[in-house]
């Protein structure tokens, strides 16, 4: 029987060309969907739990209006930005993503492809199903890396310094996933990983000490190797990369994270795939940037969509952004073309946003009063 997605219609082939009805990154979905059996829908488009955080997350964002300038001079203008020492053409980081053969044969390869073309930067998962160094032999752009901290610690150094040596050029660490959320739709669609797909960046990783018997499978078993801040104290010693914090939703984690040594933080919520009904991570964005001041270089992500949500969060904030489903949904569509594509949306939804706000920079996004909230959500 052949191959059918979500709705129980067959599998479509991948997209060769960029079809005219697709206007927004977003519009990739339905083609997206149309092309993933439903084990791998539900975990390109799943949240955790009923999935109220990954909703509030668009929720804020459709909560915040646009005050323009207008008849302002714009010529010049630019999306460029300064992170860590690095110059980017535009703030659109991908953010890293697991297992990206799941939705294309080609998966992160097609990704760093796309990514290089469009300048820009690609954080690579630690459960990409590419190898890091391959990745970084194909790059033509920036690449950072995402640890997520093992249990085997010695493992997880060794992890770090394979990506020094590759030329990653910034390590971002994600502490809000120390096991795995309650991905109920997940669960329904009896989502397992096909054989011969994995974390290739793991092979050869020393199998954990059993946990004691415990009463809890949860906080007797699965937390026990759990990291701690302690472990981002350690990590700020041993690599020389600029050390970036990811999922921060309040300004005790943002302190926290600067007196542990963070280069930068990222504010971020996991897309809601990890803890549902969490605080949108727009909410709590404006707070978080008024604690840190210029003293870290601030991220943003969950739920931007659009460039106009990339001019948003810059305004209440941000520094740059991560995303993750709008180009996911084109690489699932159509392979390299569709990220790239996708990309391109997004900056050019920025570009249009800010000359139509009136502001020439991202300094200038930052520095004007350009978003209120309108009614709460």
């Amino acid at each position: 029987m052949s191959p059918v997605n979500a709705t129980g219609t067959p599998l479509l082939p991948k997209l060769t060309a960029i079809p005219p009805g697709i206007a927004t990154p977003c519009d990739y979905r339905q083609a997206a969907q149309a092309r993933l059996d439903a084990k791998a829908w539900a975990y390109l488009d799943g949240g955790a739990g009923d999935e109220l955080t990954v909703q509030r997350n668009r929720l804020a964002f459709d909560a915040v209006n646009f005050t323009p300038s207008m008849l302002t001079d714009v010529r010049g203008g630019h999306t460029r930005c300064n992170l860590f020492g690095q110059d980017f053409t535009h703030p659109i980081v991908l953010a890293p993503v697991a297992y990206q053969r799941l939705f294309h044969d080609e998966g992160e390869l097609a990704t760093v492809q796309a990514a290089g073309a469009l300048e820009a930067c690609m954080a690579v998962s630690t459960l990409a199903t590419t190898r890091l160094e391959t990745l970084a032999g194909h790059a033509t752009g920036p690449l950072w890396f995402q640890l997520y901290i093992q249990p085997d610690r010695a493992f997880t150094s060794a992890l770090v310094a394979r990506a020094e040596q590759a030329g990653y050029q910034a390590l971002i660490v994600t502490i809000d996933a120390p096991i795995g959320g309650l991905r109920n739709r997940e669960q329904r669609a009896s989502f397992d990983l096909p054989s011969g797909l994995g974390a290739v960046n793991l092979a050869g990783m020393p199998t954990p000490q059993a946990a004691p018997a415990g009463p809890s499978r949860v906080f007797d078993q699965a937390m026990l190797h759990a990291p701690t801040w302690q472990d981002i104290e350690a990590l700020r010693k041993q690599t020389r990369l600029p050390l970036i914090i990811k999922g921060i939703l309040s300004v005790a984690d943002a302190r926290r994270a600067e007196a542990c040594g963070a280069d930068g933080i990222i504010v971020s919520n996991h897309g809601g795939r990890v803890l549902d009904t969490v605080p949108p991570a727009l909410d709590v964005l404006p707070a978080i940037a008024a604690a840190t001041g210029e003293r870290l270089t601030l991220l943003f992500d969950s739920g931007i969509r659009r460039g106009s949500d990339v001019a948003k969060a810059i305004a209440l904030g941000a520094d740059a952004v991560l995303v993750g489903r709008p180009w996911l949904y084109g690489l699932a569509a159509a392979g390299a073309l569709g990220v790239a594509h996708a990309i391109h949306l997004l900056r050019e939804e920025l570009e249009v946003t800010m000359a139509l706000l009136g502001c020439r920079t991202l300094g200038e996004l930052k520095t004007r009063q350009v978003c209120c909230v309108a009614a709460t959500h």
